[in-house]
């Protein structure tokens, strides 16, 4: 008999195919376990960007980013999964184990094995590849 249930599940969110086939992931194992997904959608801000005060950019952005968790919503209602939202701002990976193991305690991240980032690792992305060995709680890789 298993003695943790799984609750809540992290899913990060960046709109490319591998974080929907996370989502998906995420949705089945919701359904068998009755957990609630949360959506998070973490935008790299370095501390001082040449983009900061450029109102255009940071507004099509999160036009996109409104678009992308909407998107989520919709596909886990249309199965039955609550779905929550969190929008973040700084280092995408740091963001994701923090809210992973914060307050919400988190019982799992599911999560594409590769996003949007430029930087491309041998097998991962450097964000799940970050995630994998930062976190504390199960994580599962979505290629």
């Amino acid at each position: 008999m298993l003695k943790k249930k799984i609750t809540k599940i992290l899913v990060p969110l960046d709109g490319s195919k591998n974080s929907n086939r996370g989502l998906e992931m995420a949705i089945v194992l919701a359904r068998q376990c009755g957990a609630i997904i949360t959506g998070v959608y973490s935008i790299h801000a370095p501390p001082h960007s040449e983009f900061r005060g450029v109102g255009s950019v940071e507004k099509s952005h999160n036009t996109e980013v409104e678009k992308i968790m909407d998107s989520a919503k919709v596909l886990a209602a249309q199965n039955g999964i609550v779905f929550k939202e969190k929008i973040l701002r700084g280092d995408i990976g740091y963001n994701i184990v923090k809210l992973a193991h914060g307050k919400d305690k988190f019982d799992m991240i599911v999560l594409g094995s590769r996003g949007r980032s430029s930087a491309k690792q041998m097998f991962f992305g450097s964000i799940s590849n970050y995630v994998i060995h930062a976190s504390k709680i199960p994580v599962v890789i979505v290629k």
